[in-house]
């Protein structure tokens, strides 16, 4: 019964007349039948979906607030300048030597710590030795009022040395045969000295700060904070921080040269000590990517001072000069922000 209803309703629909549609007609019947097609030349934004960017930087207020701490940020940026003494450099710090003093207690305690069972006795020939140079560079730098402390660690896989702030020095046992004699390790502690004498702690920290709020300025500016982040925080490290890193290890062997020699040690032997340091490096990082200039860069800026160390080393009466410098830095810091 259904099949044969079926056929007889597809043979009367064959003999219903089909209405034949002028054009006109199409248009007008069907003109409920809409299609939004972008036109040409019109900004076609799919599903309405504007970018978030897009949306605030619309927003005349959010136009104020970008302007106004912009102007904030570059007016703290050029208030916050600084020249360092030595070098003539221009940077920016806004860390002062009293909080310096205080984060640098909290990274020598957990050095203590760290190096714990590893760190020689203060009457063991190689402590005594060390701290016989630095008790020679002391009055050259200018920082007599520290409380300096020697502290050797006995490992020779690392050949490295540096100072806290405040005048804690550690040496590794495996600089020292790169050293050699005195005058050797006197190049790599007036290095050292140098940075606390230039105050590169308060930089770096400094540094790391205008990066942080240039990144959240530029997240909030573009309306994503995380993405600019993690893109920024890589570009800004190349471009920023890692060269900065290199200036101030320059500027640390340029102001160390300068002290070793005006505290009577030969300043040739820091040329000597970075070409054995050369040799024994391995593997070198290039240096844009690398905090610190290549072992070649350093020879060859050395050599360029050597001249003018000498000359200091003659006419100096073992740290006459260093001691105006380091009271300068004392004036100059002692009028920093934090």
């Amino acid at each position: 019964m259904f099949a044969r209803s079926a056929r007889t309703t597809l043979r009367t629909f064959r003999h219903i007349p089909h209405p034949v549609l002028r054009p006109s007609q199409i248009t007008t019947r069907n003109a409920h039948i809409r299609f939004n097609l972008p036109q040409q030349g019109g900004n076609y934004q799919r599903f309405n979906n504007r970018r978030p960017f897009t949306q605030l930087w619309g927003n005349p207020n959010f136009k104020k607030v970008v302007g106004v701490g912009t102007a904030g940020a570059v007016t703290f940026y050029v208030y916050n300048l600084e020249t360092v003494p030595v070098s003539g450099r221009r940077r920016f710090n806004v860390v002062s030597i009293e909080s310096e003093m205080q984060l640098s207690q909290q990274m020598y305690e957990e050095t203590v710590r760290q190096f714990h069972g590893r760190i020689l006795p203060p009457n063991h020939p190689t402590t005594r030795r060390v701290r016989r140079v630095l008790e020679r560079l002391i009055p050259a730098s200018g920082l007599q009022d520290l409380d300096w402390e020697v502290n050797v660690i006995a490992d020779n896989s690392i050949k490295n040395a540096f100072v806290i702030p405040g005048g804690k020095v550690f040496v590794f046992s495996g600089i020292l045969p790169i050293c050699g004699n005195d005058d050797g390790l006197a190049a790599v502690m007036s290095h050292e000295i140098a940075h606390t004498v230039a105050h590169h702690f308060g930089e770096r920290m400094s540094s790391n700060l205008l990066v942080f709020v240039a990144l959240i300025l530029g997240g909030i500016a573009l309306g994503d904070v995380d993405s600019v982040s993690r893109v920024g925080n890589t570009l800004l490290d190349l471009a920023y921080l890692r060269p900065g890193s290199r200036k101030q290890e320059s500027e640390a062997d340029y102001i160390g040269l300068m002290m070793m020699a005006e505290a009577c040690y030969n300043p040739d032997a820091a040329v000597t000590l970075w070409q054995r340091m050369d040799a024994a490096e391995k593997v070198a990082v290039p240096q844009f990517l690398s905090t610190h200039p290549t072992n070649s860069r350093r020879i060859e800026d050395i050599t360029k001072w050597l001249p003018e160390a000498r000359e200091k080393q003659q006419i100096s009466q073992c740290g006459s000069e260093m001691p105006k410098y380091a009271n300068e830095f004392t004036r100059v810091m002692s009028g920093g922000f934090w």
